[in-house]
């Protein structure tokens, strides 16, 4: 039976597609964004997540670490060498208070479907369904499409959010079971997209294009980060796009948050994003929307 990684399942969304849905959250991604949301979805492996105000400096989990990664603070509180720990879920399975939790999941579809069928109703009722998003549900492509075919086997709507930055054949294979692409466009500038993401562009514009071609329902989805994409050359990348592609059904622009920050300290993890980029004040990007507008962009959200 076909399975893969997954790192989280979040009913009730609102956010991920139309009406109610339930996002299935697959690890793995190609890309490295310096403000990226969910640095858990990285690796296809899972990682151990850590928060130290809720550990009770009890010391269960000490003895049961075999790879030896885990030591005390002056208080007794757990600390995580990061570079010897597995994550093999030990150290969580005896942490009564959860400051250690095991992030992924090795799920099959089956495992999967029984989950989102809890709300069937509420898809029904409102239009909604299964999303899949990531991490990059295209890094596990095999696996995406399995779980699509099972929610379209059910009559279900179904929504991928992606980068795009996956070989064709890897979404050809989605094509017949998608109603929804939320393609995530990060950066019009390719030596600035490798900059920000780790890759150029070529690939997920070429990509791009292709599904609009192929008549692919296509909602781009475009974080605005201060001190890097959110600038007028990048707005005026995207109405080029827009321009060259008019089928697409809108753009949604995104602005920034810092919350993600938090991420970090419990995986054991760091940013190249200065801590001097914050969130853009509602009024920016009220201006921001209304370039797209003045320039005929259909702005969604």
């Amino acid at each position: 039976m076909t399975s893969g990684h997954v790192f989280d399942i979040q009913r009730f969304s609102i956010h991920d597609g139309p009406g109610i849905r339930t996002s299935v959250f697959l690890k793995g991604c190609p890309l490295r964004c310096l403000w990226c949301g969910n640095p858990e979805s990285f690796q296809l492996t899972p990682s151990l997540s850590y928060l130290a105000e809720r550990c009770i400096a009890c010391g269960a989990c000490r003895p049961v670490c075999r790879a030896k990664a885990l030591s005390a603070d002056a208080a007794g509180k757990a600390l995580v060498d990061r570079g010897r720990c597995t994550a093999c879920g030990d150290c969580a399975s005896v942490c009564d208070p959860g400051a250690l939790e095991r992030v992924g999941r090795e799920m099959t579809v089956a495992d999967v479907l029984q989950v989102v069928l809890r709300d069937r109703d509420y898809y029904d009722a409102s239009g909604g369904g299964l999303t899949l998003s990531g991490g990059d549900p295209l890094f596990q492509p095999a696996f995406a499409e399995a779980l699509l075919h099972a929610a379209k086997s059910q009559r279900m709507h179904c929504c991928v959010e992606t980068s795009g930055y996956a070989l064709w054949g890897a979404m050809r294979g989605l094509l017949p079971l998608v109603d929804l692409w939320l393609y995530d466009f990060k950066e019009t500038d390719s030596r600035l997209h490798e900059q920000f993401t780790g890759k150029p562009n070529a690939l997920i514009l070429a990509n791009l294009r292709q599904l609009h071609a192929e008549g692919a329902r296509i909602q781009l989805r475009c974080p605005l980060v201060p001190q890097h994409n959110a600038r007028r050359e990048h707005l005026d990348g995207i109405v080029a796009l827009v321009r060259e592609l008019p089928n697409l059904e809108g753009v949604e622009l995104l602005p920034y948050y810092d919350l993600w920050r938090a991420k970090l300290v419990r995986f054991g993890l760091e940013s190249a994003l200065p801590a001097s980029v914050k969130p853009p004040a509602h009024e920016v990007m009220e201006e921001w929307k209304a370039h797209l507008r003045r320039h005929g962009v259909r702005l969604l959200g």
